[in-house]
């Protein structure tokens, strides 16, 4: 890249050049390389992005000169974020968060255009409540950048090399299948379809089964030859019940006894999907609700979220309890541009899993009080009872300092009624 004018051989047509060989070199189909490049030649659009102009300060540290700011851009792409990507990368959804950091800078956030991408840290807990392991089969119906799929992707390898070994011949087969057989995804948005496709690509994987359609139009050979046993989901808010039609389809595409999670706007578990929930119970069943923080997806998007977790086609039982936490104290602080960890984050987000399966028993890590944060209790089938704030257990009970306090109160009173019948005798 040379940061100059020339039509066809100026950088942003290299850059797009360079993408459409990587894309025909890694045998991605020639189907979904029209779909991804026809996002990718966004880049080479704007001729004025490859006039040569002052470097950014970061990007003098690399090379010496002017050069357009494609250069600069791609520059700064590699060395600091593609030579890491092995390194660093874990549960990280890449893609999807420099799409957000470009949301934050150039959009203001995302909320006009209905794309809240869900953090790494959200995508890991979840697909840790759902035992996502290397048997499992992981489908996502609203695939956005791919975050969930990346998360159970790489429990799934742990998990592998747990039992093989790293980089072990058996392993290594296991890997392979599971990134082209055991992950599924399915995105309209053909922005996001690219993202998640790259990002799969960048670890490794030919993005087989990231699809581009229409979850609801799309064949039902697709979810029946798949057979997915765990379903992730973040769905577009904006859409009808906040959702929740996503997930009541996911589920009857699973497989008996399969396990979902949607991490979705708490309204729709208080009277907005009371259709899709109503009929959702009825063939499957509710098995716990986690509160989230209030400003998880600031400053994307101020909803309230709550996790609803479900077991597949297993009528709801009204006669078990449902799991309500509440996970408000997350640890972090959030502000328009920064994640600050406050109090043992880490340690929290573990500790909700085992809190989900052990309930106040769960041996803990950091500071909770479980009798306030957990509990177990009923819904009905209604369809709006499924937040935990409807379900928190008020301790009636008097104390001794509630005793205490409530006689100091009343003789206080009585103190008070003499002096002013004292007052108003010495008035007369």
């Amino acid at each position: 890249m040379q940061g100059i004018q020339t039509e066809n051989n100026r950088d942003g047509k290299k850059i797009v050049g360079q993408i459409e060989e990587f894309l025909r070199v890694r045998d991605i189909p020639d189907d979904k390389q029209k779909l991804m490049l026809a996002s990718f030649g966004e880049i080479s659009k704007d001729a004025q992005r490859d006039e040569k102009t002052a470097l950014d300060k970061e990007i003098g540290k690399f090379i010496n000169g002017d050069a357009s700011a494609n250069k600069q851009i791609f520059t700064f792409i590699y060395e600091n974020i593609f030579l890491s990507i092995d390194a660093m990368a874990g549960h990280l959804d890449i893609m999807g968060e420099m799409y957000s950091e470009f949301l934050k800078y150039a959009l203001g956030d995302g909320k006009e255009i209905g794309i809240v991408l869900t953090p790494p840290y959200i995508t890991e807990m979840m697909a840790k409540l759902l035992n996502v392991d290397q048997n499992s089969k992981v489908m996502d119906l609203a695939t956005g950048s791919a975050g969930f799929l990346i998360s159970a992707m790489e429990l799934m390898i742990s998990d592998t090399e747990t039992k093989f070994g790293k980089k072990t011949t058996q392993a290594n087969q296991k890997i392979e299948q599971i990134k082209k057989k055991q992950l599924l995804g399915v995105e309209l948005n053909a922005e996001m379809y690219t993202l998640a496709a790259t990002n799969m690509i960048l670890r490794g994987d030919g993005s087989a089964n990231i699809q581009k359609g229409n979850t609801f139009n799309t064949p039902a050979k697709l979810y029946t030859d798949f057979q997915a046993n765990k379903l992730l989901l973040n769905p577009p808010f904006s859409f009808e019940e906040n959702g929740m039609p996503f997930i009541a389809f996911g589920l009857d595409k699973m497989e008996r006894g399969g396990l979902g999670a949607i991490i979705i706007q708490d309204s729709a578990g208080s009277g907005k999907a009371v259709k899709t929930n109503q009929s959702m119970l009825k063939k499957h069943s509710l098995l716990a609700s986690i509160k989230m923080p209030v400003d998880l997806f600031q400053p994307m998007a101020g909803v309230q979220t709550s996790i609803y977790i479900f077991e597949a086609h297993k009528p709801h039982d009204y006669d078990k309890c449902v799991k309500f936490i509440d996970f408000r104290n997350d640890g972090y602080k959030r502000t328009s541009r920064s994640l600050q960890e406050i109090d043992e984050p880490e340690k929290r987000y573990n500790d909700i899993v085992k809190i989900y399966k052990g309930g106040t028993n769960a041996k803990v890590e950091a500071q909770w009080n479980l009798s306030e944060i957990y509990v177990e209790d009923f819904i009905t089938d209604s369809g709006v009872d499924w937040n935990f704030d409807q379900h928190k257990k008020i301790d009636t009970k008097p104390s001794f300092d509630d005793f205490r306090k409530t006689v100091a109160d009343y003789l206080a009173w009585e103190v008070d009624q003499l002096l002013k019948k004292e007052e108003n005798c010495l008035g007369k």
